[in-house]
């Protein structure tokens, strides 16, 4: 029997059905999204007091965290997207960390314990684009409670994700990742602190009435 040969009200019945099953679908959708949209609007539309124009570059459309496999420093697998269900502040490059590597790996401890009892909310993460091993005095900081995730991922993989601005490198920048696992910001190089702890307290405040400390239990 053919679709044809279909009485009409079975057709119409199967027509109905087919739609309603895409309507649930969309809807199951806006309602997984629909937080973390109304915390971005809330931050670059509404403004909450004391808002302006954001420090650091929107990502437009937010670019979703790879479904890769990273290895921590004993070579021990890590799915990236474990790291998902907490904002997370971004440091990429090279094992062998310089002066201004270095820098933005204060600033990013500074940064978190700047932002109070909202710290909990963000984590700490040194994506290393090589198989060198980073300084003992460095790892030794970077374990200091609370902890660097420090991971291993390959240039090319990493570089599919995170983008520098034009005219810099990777490792110039911090990057913020929603806790979805999108990367959604990019800070300057060379930042200021105070202006990128004023939009990470913006898009925590946003955001606080769906996001909590503690990535959830997978």
């Amino acid at each position: 029997m053919t679709v044809h040969s279909l009485p009409l009200a079975a057709l119409d019945e199967q027509q109905r059905r087919t739609w309603r099953g895409r309507l649930q679908a969309a809807l199951i959708l806006l309602v997984c999204v629909a937080p973390v949209l109304a915390s971005y609007w809330a931050f670059y539309v509404a403004r909450p007091t004391g808002g302006g124009a954001a420090y650091g570059s929107l990502i437009q459309p937010p670019v979703a965290m790879p479904d890769v496999v990273a290895t921590d420093l004993r070579g021990a697998s890590v799915p990236l997207r474990s790291l998902q269900g907490q904002w997370l502040l971004v440091v990429a490059g090279p094992a062998a960390c310089d002066a201004a590597c270095e820098r933005r790996l204060f600033m990013q401890r500074q940064l978190r314990e700047m932002l109070g009892r909202d710290r909990e909310r963000i984590d700490k993460v040194w994506l290393i684009t090589d198989d060198a091993m980073p300084k003992a005095e460095l790892r030794q900081a970077m374990d200091t409670p609370p902890a660097v995730t420090m991971l291993r991922l390959p240039q090319k993989v990493l570089a599919a994700w995170l983008v520098p601005a034009s005219g810099h490198a990777l490792a110039d920048h911090l990057y913020l990742v929603d806790p979805r696992g999108d990367w959604m910001m990019r800070m300057p190089a060379s930042p200021d602190p105070a202006k990128v702890q004023h939009d990470l307290q913006r898009l925590l405040r946003a955001s606080s009435w769906w996001d909590k400390p503690g990535r959830p239990a997978r």
